[in-house]
C-alpha cells in the first residue's frame, strides 16, 4: 500500500540522516526523489509543484531547534532531517485534509447518504459497509436499492443486508430510481430509521442520462450526506471523475475503494487539492468490515514509513474487550499462559485485517510487513488446533511421539512443532522474567507490578524457522562454574 510515495519520501530521509543543517543543495537533492515519487504515483503535476515548493520554502525558512522538551519534560535533540521530515508530514495533513469526522444529520437527526459513482467502483458494496459502520454506531439503518440499471443489483444489496441484518428497501417492478428513494425516505420517517443509505446506478462514463437520474434522486431524497465513490487504482483519472462529478453536483466528500491494492496513492494525495471535496473513507479491503473514516495525518504517517499508531489502537477497541484484555495482559506477564491464549491473541490479529496492514501501521515495521507471510498464521493455528486441551496448556509435555500426531493431524511436520513449542518456552520465560510479580523487571518499577502489554505473537508465526536456543540464566551460570573449576584443575596438574 502506497509503497512508491514510502519509498521516494524514506530516500530523502537517509540522504539528510547526517546532515548537520538544511541547505538549499540538501534540500534539492532530497526533494528531487520526493518529486519522482510523487509523479510515479500519479499525482497531478500542478499538486506537485505547489507541494514541493512549500516544502522548500519551510525548510529552508524555519528555525530549526536542535533541542526540544517532550511532553514528560525530557530534553531531546532535534535533527535537521527529522525536522525535515516533520515538515513533510505537516503539509501532507495540510494536502488530504482536514475532513470532518463525523457524517452530516437532517434537522430531524436522521443521517441519509446518497452514493454515486461509475460502474464497477463497487458502490453496492460500500453501502454494505457504510451501513455496517453506522450499525456500529448504534444507528437503525436502511439500505435503498436504487440501481434498476445493473442485472443482480438488487440482489446482491439485498443478500448483503441480510449477511449485517440490516433491512433493504426495495422498489416494485418499473419504478423509477427516484420514486424508490422517495418511498424509502418516507418509510424510514413512519418506522423510525435514524439512518438511510441509497445505492444508486452508475455508468461506464458520465452521461446526461446519468446526471438527470441522479438530480432527480437529489431532489426528492434531500440527502445530508452526498458521497462520490471512486476507485484508488484509476488514479489520476479518479480525480478527473470527481472534477466532474462536482461541477454536476454539491458533493460532501468521496470514499476512496481499494486503497489497499493501490502501490501509488497518486488519488488520495491530489483529489482533495484538485477538487476541494475532502476523502471522507477509505475502503482497505473487501471484507465488510473493511471500511474507515479517513484520517490525514494518519494516512500522512504511513506513507513517511511511520506507522498509523492512532488508527491501529481504534482497530482493536472494535475487536478487543478491555476487561478481558487485562486479565489476558497480568497472566502473560506472570508467565502463566499456555497455547490456548496465542491462538485467542492469533483470531484477534485476524480480525484486524491483513497481517501485513497490521503491522505496516506500526512505527518503524514497515519493511517487516512486506516479508510477513500471511500463510504462516493459518500454519501455525493449524498446529495448535491439532493438539489436544492439556497439550495446549502444558506444551513442555509434547514428546516426540505427541510431535508426530500432531504433525499428521494439521499436515505438518515433527520439526515444525517442535521449532513452535521451543519459541513459545522461550517466549513464556521471558515474559515471566520481565513481568513476574516475584522480582520481575516491571515489578520493580513503580506502578508496573500489574500492567504491561501481551509478547508479540510474530515471533511465533513462521514455524519452518529453527529457534535459537537458550538456556536458563541458573544453567548458564553452573556451566561457567564448572569450566572455571577445570581450568584450575588443570593448572594445578601442570604445577605437580
Amino acid at each position: 500500500m502506497l509503497e512508491t510515495l514510502t519509498r521516494g519520501f524514506t530516500a530523502a530521509r537517509e540522504k539528510l540522516g547526517g546532515s548537520r543543517e538544511l541547505t538549499e543543495a540538501n534540500v534539492d537533492a532530497s526533494l528531487r526523489d520526493v518529486r519522482m515519487s510523487l509523479l510515479e504515483a500519479d499525482v497531478d503535476l500542478t499538486v506537485v509543484k505547489d507541494f514541493l515548493a512549500r516544502v522548500k520554502q519551510r525548510a529552508l525558512g524555519e528555525k530549526v531547534e536542535t533541542r526540544v522538551r517532550d511532553a514528560s519534560g525530557r530534553l531531546l535533540r532535534v535533527t535537521p532531517g527529522q525536522h525535515f521530515i516533520k515538515i513533510c508530514e505537516e503539509e501532507l495533513t495540510r494536502l488530504m485534509g482536514p475532513v470532518e469526522p463525523t457524517l452530516a444529520s437532517d434537522p430531524r437527526g436522521t443521517t441519509s447518504v446518497v452514493l454515486l459513482g461509475l460502474q464497477g467502483v463497487g458502490k453496492t458494496t460500500v453501502a454494505a459497509k457504510l451501513a455496517r459502520h453506522l450499525s456500529r454506531e448504534r444507528r437503525r439503518v436502511l439500505l435503498v436499492a436504487a440501481d434498476v440499471q445493473r442485472p443482480a443489483a438488487v440482489l446482491q444489496l439485498q443478500q448483503l443486508g441480510a449477511r449485517i441484518e440490516v433491512p433493504v428497501h426495495t422498489g416494485a417492478p418499473g419504478e423509477r430510481p427516484a420514486e424508490i428513494c422517495a418511498a424509502a425516505a418516507r418509510r424510514a420517517r413512519n418506522q423510525g430509521f435514524d439512518a438511510i443509505v441509497y445505492d444508486t446506478a452508475g455508468r461506464l462514463a458520465i452521461d446526461e442520462e446519468l446526471m438527470q437520474e441522479l438530480a432527480e434522486i437529489h431532489r426528492v431524497s434531500a440527502p445530508a450526506n452526498t458521497l462520490l465513490v471512486c476507485d484508488a487504482l484509476m488514479g489520476r483519472d479518479a480525480v478527473q471523475v470527481a472534477k466532474s462529478f462536482h461541477e454536476r453536483l454539491p458533493l460532501d466528500g468521496l470514499i476512496l475503494t481499494k486503497l489497499d491494492g493501490d502501490a501509488r496513492g497518486g488519488a488520495a494525495l491530489a483529489v482533495k487539492a484538485v477538487t476541494g471535496v475532502p476523502i471522507r473513507f477509505i475502503g482497505t479491503g473487501e471484507a465488510l468490515d473493511r471500511l474507515e473514516p479517513f484520517r490525514p495525518e494518519g494516512l500522512a504517517s504511513r506513507i513517511l514509513g511511520m506507522g498509523d499508531v492512532v488508527g491501529l489502537v481504534r482497530d482493536f477497541e472494535q475487536v478487543v474487550d478491555q476487561a478481558e484484555a487485562e486479565q489476558d495482559a497480568e497472566r502473560l506477564l506472570a508467565g502463566r499462559f499456555g497455547l490456548e491464549d496465542l491462538l485467542k491473541q492469533l483470531q484477534m490479529v485476524q480480525k484486524l485485517g491483513p497481517l501485513r496492514e497490521v503491522f505496516a501501521k506500526l512505527p518503524m515495521f514497515g519493511k517487516v510487513a512486506e516479508q510477513l507471510d500471511e500463510r504462516e498464521l493459518v500454519k501455525t493455528e493449524a498446529l495448535i488446533r491439532s493438539m489436544t486441551p492439556g497439550e495446549r496448556a502444558r506444551p513442555e509435555i509434547i514428546d516426540k511421539s505427541r510431535a508426530s500426531r500432531i504433525a499428521r493431524g494439521s499436515g505438518r511436520r515433527s520439526k515444525e512443532v517442535r521449532d513452535l513449542v521451543g519459541r513459545f518456552g522461550q517466549m513464556r520465560e521471558m515474559m515471566a522474567a520481565v513481568g513476574g510479580r516475584g522480582g520481575g523487571l516491571l515489578s520493580r518499577i513503580p506502578g508496573l507490578g500489574r500492567g504491561g502489554g501481551a509478547p508479540d505473537p510474530s515471533a511465533l508465526l513462521s514455524p519452518t524457522a529453527t529457534p535459537t536456543r537458550r538456556e536458563p540464566a541458573r544453567s548458564r551460570s553452573r556451566q561457567k562454574d564448572k569450566r572455571r573449576q577445570a581450568r584450575r584443575a588443570r593448572k594445578k596438574n601442570r604445577r605437580r
